[in-house]
């Protein structure tokens, strides 16, 4: 299960929707993002990924006004 969380202008959280996958792949955020907008969100200002295969340009493809954060994680 995948959650989307947004961070309002205002400053409050918001769950922009869940979604099943099996895999994190650029198709599946395709999806997820297309979906988020024909849901009615306009627009993404930055969003913070870890820079999956794909998924910088999937995001310009849906949202091309956004800014990317590349996160990294260290285990």
């Amino acid at each position: 299960m995948y959650i989307v969380v947004g961070l309002r202008r205002d400053g409050k959280k918001e769950v922009l929707g869940l979604w099943l996958g099996k895999n994190e792949s650029a198709a599946f955020w395709m999806s997820v993002l297309t979906d988020m907008k024909a849901r009615g969100v306009e627009h993404l200002l930055i969003i913070a990924t870890d820079n999956l295969n794909g998924f910088t340009q999937t995001i310009k493809n849906v949202f091309p006004e956004s800014t990317t954060q590349i996160v990294w994680y260290t285990r």
